[in-house]
C-alpha cells in the first residue's frame, strides 16, 4: 500500500462478545492484514491500549447517559433540563472525538451502530457533528435501527433521531447487515446502503486449543457423560432462551445441560431472573458461565479466563431460538465450529439465510414434535450430524466468508478514499483463526487476489 491509512472505530463499547464488538474485530483484522492501522474510541475497551481512546462518558451505561435515557424514552415530553444535559454531554464527547481524530491522525471513521440505535443520544449527536465538521470519510456500520426496537417507539427526542439516527451526510456511507434493513432505511430516511452480512473466516477453519476447551468444560462442572447444549448469546429477552429450556424439557434426558455463554445486564436483569425460575420449574439444569468470556480476537484478561473460541468446541448442540436478529453471529459461529443447531425462523433468517440451502433443525415461533424428534436424532446419530455440519460449512463458505467482506469493502473504500486504494486481498499463507488479533499487521506484498467462487 503506497501510504498508511488510519481507521478510527467509534462505538459505546468494544469489549466482550456482543455482535458489534465481534464484527468490528473481524473488520479490523481484514483491514490490518492489508496494511491499514485501526484505532478505537469507546466507553469500554478491551483493545490495544496504545491504539485506544477511552472515554467513560461514551458508555451507554454511564450514569449521565442513564439519567438522560430514563427521561427521554417512554414519554413524549422533554424537560429543558434534559435538553441541557444532552447538549452538555454532546459537547464533552465531541471534544473527545476531535481529540481522537487528531491524536491518531484518523483518515477514515467507522461508526459501529452508534448512529442507529439511540442507546446514547449525546454520542450519536457528537459523532454526527464531528463527521460534518471534519468532512472525514465515514462508514456507518448499522447492525439494527431504533424503529426495530419497541422500547424506542415512544420517545421525547424525535428531533435528534431525525438528525443523527441515522444521519445523511455527503461524506458518509451506510452499511447494513440484511436486505430488509436496506429497504427500510431507503423508505424511512431516503438513504441508500450496501449490504455486508456478518462474516467469518471460512477459508481457514478454527484451530481450538484442546487443553483450554477441556478446562472450560470442567470449569462449568460438566461430567464426561453429560452433554453441553450451548446457547451462545447474551441473556436478553429477544434471544428466546425460554425455547431452549422447553427443548431440553421435551428431550427429557438429564444428561443434557443448558449452558448460556454470554452475560445478562445490557437490558436489565429481570429476564435473567425469570429465566432461572422458568428453567427450575421445567426441571432443566441451566448453567451460566461465571466469568465473562472474551472475544476470540482480543487478549484474555484476569476477568476473562476463556475466549469464545474455547466455548464452542465441546458443545454437543447449539440452540439459537432468537425472536429477532440483525443477522446472527452465533449462527455463523456454530457453523464455523461444525455444530448441529436449532434455529428459530426470525425475519432475517427467512429472507437472507434460509433460501441458501442450510440443513438445520428449525422452529417457527414454537417447538413441535417433529423438531424435537429431529434434535433427538442429531444427538444420537453421528452420521446425521456429520451430514448436517459439512453441508452447512460448505454453504457458509460460499456466502459468508471474508471474501464477501473484501468484495463489498473494496467498492466503499474506493468511493470514499479514491481510486488509488489497493484492493483488500486474501493473505498468504493462511492464518489461524484462533490466534488472530485486532491489531495484527502484515506486509502487503504477501497477498494474492481472492479467486475463490462467491
Amino acid at each position: 500500500m503506497p501510504t498508511e491509512k488510519r481507521i478510527g472505530f467509534v462505538s459505546t463499547r468494544f469489549a466482550g462478545t456482543d455482535g458489534v464488538s465481534l464484527e468490528s474485530c473481524k473488520w479490523a483484522s481484514v483491514l490490518e492484514e492489508n496494511g491499514y492501522s485501526c484505532y478505537w474510541f469507546a466507553g469500554e475497551l478491551d483493545r490495544d491500549p496504545e491504539r485506544s481512546h477511552l472515554v467513560a462518558q461514551a458508555h451507554f451505561q454511564h450514569e449521565d447517559n442513564q439519567w438522560i435515557n430514563e427521561r427521554i424514552f417512554g414519554s413524549s415530553l422533554r424537560h429543558p433540563a434534559v435538553t441541557r444535559e444532552i447538549h452538555r454531554l454532546r459537547s464533552l464527547l465531541k471534544r473527545e472525538l476531535h481529540h481522537f481524530v487528531r491524536r491518531f491522525d484518523i483518515q477514515l471513521l467507522i461508526a459501529e451502530n452508534v448512529l442507529t440505535i439511540p442507546m446514547h443520544v449525546p454520542l450519536g449527536l457528537a459523532l454526527t457533528e464531528t463527521v460534518a465538521e471534519t468532512q472525514i470519510p465515514t462508514i456507518s456500520h448499522n447492525h439494527d435501527f431504533h424503529w426495530e426496537r419497541l422500547r424506542y417507539s415512544v420517545n421525547a427526542v424525535n428531533d435528534y433521531l431525525r438528525m443523527a439516527f441515522p444521519p445523511n451526510l455527503p461524506n458518509l456511507r451506510h452499511v447494513v447487515i440484511n436486505s430488509e434493513a436496506r429497504e427500510l432505511l431507503a423508505h424511512r430516511a431516503g438513504i441508500s446502503a450496501v449490504v455486508v452480512p456478518n462474516v467469518l473466516d471460512f477459508e481457514n477453519p478454527p484451530e481450538p486449543d484442546n487443553r483450554r476447551t477441556r478446562c472450560f468444560r470442567e470449569s462449568i462442572g460438566l461430567k464426561p457423560h453429560e452433554r453441553m447444549i450451548l446457547q451462545p448469546t447474551r441473556i436478553v429477552q429477544r434471544k428466546g432462551i425460554e425455547h431452549a429450556v422447553e427443548l431440553l424439557h421435551a428431550l427429557g434426558d438429564p444428561a443434557n445441560k443448558l449452558v448460556v455463554s454470554h452475560p445478562a445486564g445490557d437490558e436489565g436483569m429481570e429476564y435473567a431472573e425469570w429465566l432461572m425460575d422458568f428453567a427450575a420449574e421445567h426441571g432443566v439444569d441451566l448453567r451460566l458461565v461465571p466469568a465473562p468470556v472474551a472475544g476470540p480476537w482480543t487478549s484474555l484478561s484476569r476477568c476473562s479466563r476463556y475466549s469464545l473460541w474455547d466455548v464452542y468446541p465441546h458443545a454437543d448442540f447449539i440452540t439459537y431460538p432468537s425472536l429477532c436478529e440483525g443477522f446472527g453471529n452465533a449462527f455463523l459461529e456454530a457453523i464455523y465450529f461444525r455444530k448441529p443447531m436449532l434455529i428459530n425462523r426470525y425475519t432475517t433468517f427467512v429472507r437472507d439465510i434460509e433460501p441458501l440451502g442450510f440443513d438445520l433443525a428449525v422452529m417457527d415461533g414454537f417447538l413441535n414434535r417433529h423438531t424435537v424428534a429431529l434434535v433427538r436424532e442429531l444427538l444420537s446419530s453421528r452420521d446425521r450430524r456429520e451430514q448436517m455440519v459439512e453441508t452447512n460449512y460448505s454453504v457458509a463458505r460460499r456466502h459468508f466468508s471474508y471474501t464477501t467482506f473484501r468484495r463489498q469493502m473494496n467498492g466503499l473504500l474506493t468511493e470514499l478514499l479514491g481510486d488509488g486504494e489497493v484492493p483488500l486481498l486474501s493473505p498468504l499463507p493462511p492464518k489461524s483463526q484462533g490466534t488472530a488479533s485486532c491489531t495484527e499487521t502484515a506486509d502487503a506484498a504477501g497477498y494474492r487476489m481472492q479467486v475463490s467462487a462467491v
